[in-house]
């Protein structure tokens, strides 16, 4: 109704901020939210229209938005370097706040190693090898990143791995990683690293309870498929 107008001549009602003031901000649509970060359009376009540019270009899918880094955004005219940067800290809030205080967390099972590490890597597209210590009852210790690598694989020193379980004095650990590209599938470089680290962690008595893959779409568990 208002595509390519400036959002000062529609209807006061109609405009983001005064509606989100009069309704809440719940209803407010996708492109709505993103136009009030964005803040301002361009001479063709409103802050909305480049919103609405936006998602289109990810089919309407909030967490390809997420994904999207500074270039991808800036690809869109009207979408300078601090826009997207502004866009990008907001999801990484988004991120963070879903994180819970490590102190509270007991994982004793795939799908809740799954939802700790969704907000972590489900979003990116490079890969990063991450792992889970715990004590004796399964209680969050601390949880390490590894390695970060392309985007097809990343580089695992074992060492470093094992080294973090002895410093902070865990007795069992979770394997981590994510895949861009979406296949939850492992390849042969997986399961022979997943093995060769369960191999390690039973001559120093540090077991490994799982080795998780995960996708902006779900996650592999070693464990669920019986494979450690």
């Amino acid at each position: 109704m208002y595509q390519n107008q400036p959002i000062k001549q529609w209807v006061l009602e109609d405009r983001p901020r005064e509606k989100m003031m009069k309704r809440g901000i719940d209803a407010l649509t996708d492109s709505e939210l993103i136009a009030l970060l964005i803040g301002s359009g361009n001479k063709k376009a409103s802050a909305v229209d480049l919103s609405i540019q936006i998602l289109h270009g990810v089919n309407n899918d909030l967490d390809l938005v997420a994904r999207m880094n500074c270039e991808d955004l800036c690809k869109i005219k009207g979408i300078g370097k601090a826009k997207a940067m502004l866009l990008m800290a907001t999801f990484e809030l988004g991120r963070r706040r879903s994180l819970v205080s490590n102190r509270e967390i007991i994982i004793n099972c795939s799908e809740k190693t799954y939802q700790y590490f969704k907000p972590i890597l489900a979003d990116l597209n490079i890969e990063e090898f991450h792992v889970l210590l715990l004590n004796q009852r399964n209680k969050l210790i601390k949880s390490v990143k590894i390695s970060q690598g392309g985007i097809s694989s990343t580089s695992v020193d074992v060492r470093l791995i094992f080294k973090a379980a002895l410093d902070f004095y865990a007795t069992k650990i979770i394997l981590v990683h994510n895949h861009p590209s979406g296949n939850l599938t492992p390849s042969i470089q997986d399961n022979e690293m997943t093995f060769r680290i369960v191999d390690l962690g039973k001559m120093i008595e540090i077991n490994v309870l799982d080795h998780l893959i995960i996708t902006n779409n779900g996650y592999f568990s070693y464990a669920d498929k019986n494979l450690l």
